[in-house]
């Protein structure tokens, strides 16, 4: 297989600028809805509060024959002074509920089940669950969490400057930075439309995607560099398409060996690993893609614009080291 990724590169642009822009206004929306306020919408693990999960229990005869309703328990918390409580009615038969709101003490949360339980039957004990998580708690690890991906976007971007040129880092950095907003954008439009929540295990699928997606450009730009050596007189143009042809095949295994595990966990891993899974599965794919179309021709454009290559010193030096020991 032969793509030529330099004459469609609009193409490619644009792909990817709509697909960060519709996740930019997601987050917009998404900051201005009041049960949100927030990019994305947070899980417990980052706003504290209480989560009660509720099934009801359709062991008991005619218990379930009343399908659970949003504006119902809307009704129902607002009679107890929960505003801004986010709802969710799950399952295909509406027996199941998710209520995210402020942390609750014992008396208030018998209270809200009792209400919920006189409204729509009783609920079954063993598929009941409540997690609270305390506010500090949940600024810190949203904290930690921030300061890890900015530390490892400062050490790829430096590495890189080092291992190839500042131009490369930047154009690496980009993709990077595509990445983790596709990946974003996305989860935010599933906040809005599923009320898919982001937590903890969140943060580390962007750590993990931003080392996938700087392996796959670092492969890329090794072969334009080795390239340029070879063919000093071709066109940027001509160099970065032979480079990325000459790994297109490896990128594509390497991704889809990759995601196969991770279906597997998204369909059969449970609600815990679920959303990793999912997180993964986007960044891979976008990692792969922004490698092959976004870093390789943004910096085909720049070193055309600029019409000439930019030396690495590093190169240079060693080279010349090289010459003056043959010549000893």
């Amino acid at each position: 297989m032969k793509i030529s990724v330099i004459k469609q590169r609009s193409l490619w642009w644009t792909i990817s600028g709509s697909i960060i822009l519709s996740g930019l206004i997601a987050m917009v929306i998404s900051w201005t809805r009041p049960d949100i306020s927030a990019p994305l919408r947070p899980s417990l693990d980052f706003v504290g509060g209480t989560r009660l999960q509720l099934e009801l229990d359709c062991t008991i005869p005619n218990n379930c024959n009343k399908a659970i309703t949003v504006g119902a328990v809307r009704e129902i918390t607002s009679n107890q002074d929960l505003g801004n409580t986010s709802i969710q009615v799950v399952g295909e038969e509406k027996q199941a509920l998710d209520i995210r709101t402020k942390t609750l003490d014992v008396d208030t949360r018998t209270q809200l089940i009792t209400a919920l339980s006189t409204e729509f039957g009783k609920f079954d004990p063993n598929s009941t669950q409540i997690d609270t998580v305390g506010p500090t708690l949940g600024r810190q690890i949203f904290t930690s969490g921030l300061s890890a991906l900015l530390v490892a976007f400062f050490g790829i971007t430096v590495y890189l400057t080092f291992r190839f040129q500042l131009d490369y880092a930047v154009f690496a950095f980009v993709a990077l930075f595509h990445d983790i907003l596709v990946t974003v954008g996305i989860f935010s439009i599933l906040g809005l439309v599923a009320g898919v929540e982001v937590d903890s295990l969140f943060l580390v699928a962007l750590l993990t995607i931003i080392g996938f997606s700087v392996n796959d450009t670092v492969v890329i730009y090794d072969r334009v560099r080795e390239v340029i050596k070879r063919y000093p007189g071709e066109s940027i143009d001509q160099i970065v398409d032979n480079a990325v042809n000459q790994t297109l095949t490896r990128s594509i295994n390497t991704t889809v060996t990759t995601l196969l595990p991770l279906v597997g966990i998204l369909i059969f891993g449970g609600e815990t690993l679920k959303y990793l899974a999912l997180a993964l599965i986007i960044g891979f794919i976008a990692g792969s893609y922004s490698s092959i179309f976004i870093a390789s021709t943004l910096l085909a454009w720049w070193r055309e614009r600029i019409g000439e290559f930019i030396p690495n010193p590093l190169e240079e030096n060693s080279e010349l080291l090289e010459g003056q020991e043959n010549t000893v």
